[in-house]
């Protein structure tokens, strides 16, 4: 099980690459200096609080046996790795699977928009369920998941009773500081901690994240492991072989040329959410100063039959980066009843046929074309793929010359929002 970088069709030279030996030594060495007091991240996998580990696991335990849905309330990073993870290892219609027959509750997501509607349905669609709730805050104050929480808190009570709600609900949080960690030293919730120096979209590897996949019945210990693989094989500078250095050094490359939009293709749905992580994760970490390469997702082939026509012959503005995952758990033959070009194939064939043929047909066109091919989807890649991406972020973020860790531009529109609504 592996991750594999080709830059083939990248339109991008070796020796380009390789020029940039000493500016990502430099990145590489701010990275470590740790100024931003965000670089947690870095040797959490390798370093991980096994107490916690274990207290996550047994409230994951609790919750399983305790309710038919987990409702996860969270925005951007205190949700996106969750979804992401629990989207690509779950059934994909899993919401029409007999109760019965599920092992896990079924995990939901509130506190990620401010829509009555969707807030109103998910309490019609919980009426009669079993709900344990798990709340995703360092400060306890962003808008959405606290309006979220309370909303849902309050429905908790008049099912529960204050005392029975309190051991359904599960806090991840700051420390010492903040609304959410006063009021579950106060009502004794049981409590997780995101560490000070572990920002939100690089948080996916604390328990924000791993409460929720664990929950969800997923492997934590192989995420754990294989983030901890990805920290020892993308360690260093070497160009010539760290992927995850050459990533950073491509991005950067044909930032230079004036690529400034990088479409994250994937052809399996299951990756979605994933790509939507990625969005975040990239987006926030580099969109500042009038720098940055904007992120966007496609879904492939879907997405082939409204975008295609663009992207092979629009405004050469971007670069692609497939997300190709290379095998498949369970395959389908086609029947014989298909048109002939895909009879006695697999969908999974046909699909990597057009993986391929896309990918061809826009390099032949100059467009640049990234690979990252994943063997497989596994919860060990999972984790390795999450530290691939952080790391490459944070590399082409100093390389840049910006911090990658902070988010000046939230923080604004957080405070203007403020004043409306005292207005």
């Amino acid at each position: 099980m592996n991750i594999g970088l080709d830059l083939s069709r990248s339109g991008l030279g070796e020796e380009e690459i390789l020029s940039l030996r000493g500016k990502l030594q430099a990145a590489e060495r701010d990275l470590h200096k740790g100024e931003e007091g965000f670089n947690g991240w870095m040797t959490l996998p390798e370093e991980y609080d096994r107490e916690e580990y274990y207290r996550i696991l047994e409230a994951a335990d609790r919750i399983k046996k305790s309710c038919d849905v987990l409702i996860v309330i969270g925005i951007g990073g205190s949700y996106l790795g969750a979804k992401a993870c629990i989207e690509m290892m779950s059934h994909s219609f899993s919401a029409v699977i007999e109760e019965s027959k599920r092992k896990e509750p079924m995990i939901l997501f509130a506190g990620q928009n401010i829509s009555p509607n969707y807030h109103r349905e998910l309490l019609e669609a919980v009426e009669d369920k079993d709900v344990c709730l798990c709340v995703i805050s360092k400060s306890g104050t962003t808008a959405e998941p606290n309006i979220a929480f309370a909303v849902l808190k309050e429905m908790m009570y008049e099912k529960y009773g204050r005392k029975e709600a309190g051991k359904r609900i599960f806090v991840v949080t700051d420390r010492s500081k903040g609304t959410l960690r006063e009021e579950a030293d106060r009502e004794g919730y049981e409590s997780f901690v995101i560490p000070e120096d572990i920002g939100g979209r690089y948080s996916v590897l604390t328990p924000a994240g791993l409460l929720p996949i664990a929950a969800a019945g997923i492997d934590i210990e192989d995420i754990i492991k294989g983030a901890a693989d990805g920290a020892e094989e993308f360690r260093g500078t070497d160009l010539n072989t760290n992927i995850c250095c050459r990533y950073a050094a491509a991005r950067y490359l044909l930032d230079k040329a004036g690529k400034k939009i990088e479409i994250y293709e994937c052809y399996e749905p299951k990756m979605y959410f994933f790509g939507e992580w990625l969005k975040q994760l990239f987006g926030e970490s580099e969109g500042k100063e009038g720098k940055g390469i904007f992120p966007a997702l496609l879904q492939f082939t879907t997405d082939l039959h409204s975008m295609g026509q663009f992207i092979q012959e629009g405004s050469q503005i971007f670069f692609e980066t497939v997300i190709n995952i290379e095998k498949t758990e369970k395959d389908i033959r086609i029947p014989d009843t298909a048109a002939p070009a895909f009879r006695g194939k697999t969908m999974h064939q046909v699909n990597m046929a057009v993986v391929k043929g896309v990918a061809e047909a826009h390099a032949d066109d100059k467009i640049p074309v990234i690979f990252i091919d994943i063997s497989e989807i596994s919860p060990y890649l999972f984790g390795k793929m999450v530290y691939f991406f952080e790391r490459s972020c944070a590399l082409k973020g100093y390389m840049m010359g910006i911090n990658p860790f902070d988010q000046p531009g939230v923080e604004k529109y957080k405070a203007f929002m403020k004043e409306k609504l005292n207005e």
